[in-house]
Order: structure tokens, then C-alpha cells, then sequence
């Protein structure tokens, strides 16, 4: 298998087509994913029938609508999805991409892997890696995206170094996320909730131009950060 994106200096173990991190010890490295990987296979039903209307008050149609819309001018790309899940950017990324997916939960690998070899995407690499330390060399993806995941990550800022890292400069990165001002009083979203403009500021300081995009979707802010 050809590997372009790695870090030289990060060690991997490849098992059934997935790209697992080492440690120094050369052992795999142990995420705890939101969803325990014995339930991966609930993940999709989970997030249309209690995600989505319950927490987010929210479409799932119109949001894989919004996403189709938004990525179908992309083509040709080197992408990087942060927080992959079952594989739902199979849905609406353009085939002529290649695709770079991380995520802690190894279930969910597995099951984006089917998804993306049955899509008909040619050119796609999959990690079982955490969002604030990407396995890859410096400034290799021409655009990047990360959906529903953000407020999950320990520590955004630097995720977000990271993200700068490995992104071309003029290159953009898109994000869906829920924000505490949408959301309905009565409902509990877990994870850290960060309100629009509190995103704009983390982003603008690692010199990300933030412009929220106009799509109403309950509780979900839908951005686009280009990197100066």
C-alpha cells in the first residue's frame, strides 16, 4: 500500500487496511472513543433517531444535503477528515479525491472502510488517531473537514495547531458543530460546547480567515476557515 502522508518519525502497525499508531514501546497507542466499539455498528441509528432530532432538534437528510452541496465543487483534492465515524463523507465526496480519514475508534474504522471501498473511492487511507496529534508531514492536504466531532476534542487549540500544520497555506477547512446559542434549553449535548464567536477567536489566532455559512440546521453552526 502506497503511504504518502505519514510523520517519518511516527511507526505504524497496518491491520485489516487500517493505519494503527505506535507507541515508544511499538504498542498500539489506546483511545477511549464517545461510543465503546462494540456499538459501532449503532452509530448510524443512533445519530438519526436520537442525535439528530433529540439533541441537535436538527435533519439528518438536510445536513448530508448541506454537505453534498458544500463538497460538490471539490475534486481533485488531497483531503483530510478529522473524526471519519462510519464513513458518511462516502455519501457526498467527489471520487476523483483522495482521502485521508482519522478517528480514535477502531469499530468505526472498520466500518467507514467497507463504506469507502463500496463507494467507489480509488484513493483512500484510514487512522486510528487522535485529532490533536495527526499522524502526518507538514503541509500535505489541500483542504480539511471535521462534522459533529469538534466538541469532543480535549483541547481545541491545539488540534487547531494541528490542523494548521498539516494544511497548505490558502487551503480551507469546513466543520458542522452544535453551539450552545442553538441549542434548546432543555437538551444536554456532550461535550465542551464553544459559542460561534468564541470558534472565530480560536481560529483567527492561528490565522484562520472564519466565515460561518448561512444553512440553519437546529443546533449546528456549519463554517468555513480558510488558512492565510
Amino acid at each position: 500500500m502506497e503511504v504518502l502522508n505519514q510523520k517519518k518519525e511516527v511507526s505504524f502497525l497496518i491491520k485489516k487496511n487500517i493505519f494503527y499508531s505506535l507507541d515508544e514501546n511499538g504498542n498500539s497507542k489506546n483511545h477511549q472513543p464517545w461510543l465503546a466499539d462494540i456499538f459501532s455498528f449503532l452509530y448510524d441509528i443512533i445519530m438519526e433517531k436520537s442525535i439528530f432530532p433529540k439533541k441537535f432538534n436538527g435533519d439528518i437528510n438536510k445536513h448530508l444535503d448541506i454537505l453534498k452541496n458544500e463538497f460538490s465543487k471539490i475534486h481533485n483534492a488531497n483531503i483530510l477528515e478529522i473524526a471519519t465515524g462510519s464513513g458518511n463523507a462516502a455519501f457526498f465526496l467527489n471520487k476523483d479525491n483522495a482521502y485521508t480519514g482519522i478517528d480514535i475508534s477502531s469499530g468505526l474504522l472498520k466500518k467507514a472502510y467497507t463504506r469507502f471501498k463500496k463507494s467507489g473511492l480509488k484513493k483512500f487511507e484510514l487512522y486510528n488517531a487522535a485529532a490533536d496529534n495527526l499522524p502526518f508531514q507538514n503541509s500535505v492536504f489541500d483542504f480539511a473537514f471535521c462534522n459533529l466531532s469538534l466538541n469532543f476534542f480535549g483541547d481545541i487549540e491545539l488540534f487547531i495547531s494541528e490542523l494548521k500544520r498539516v494544511l497548505i497555506v490558502g487551503s480551507s477547512f469546513f466543520c458542522s458543530v452544535p453551539i450552545p446559542e442553538r441549542a434548546a434549553a432543555e437538551t444536554t449535548i456532550r461535550g465542551t460546547l464553544y459559542s460561534e464567536n468564541e470558534l472565530k477567536l480560536f481560529f483567527k489566532k492561528h490565522n484562520f480567515n472564519f466565515e460561518s455559512l448561512p444553512h440553519e440546521n437546529g443546533a449546528l453552526l456549519y463554517f468555513l476557515c480558510r488558512l492565510d
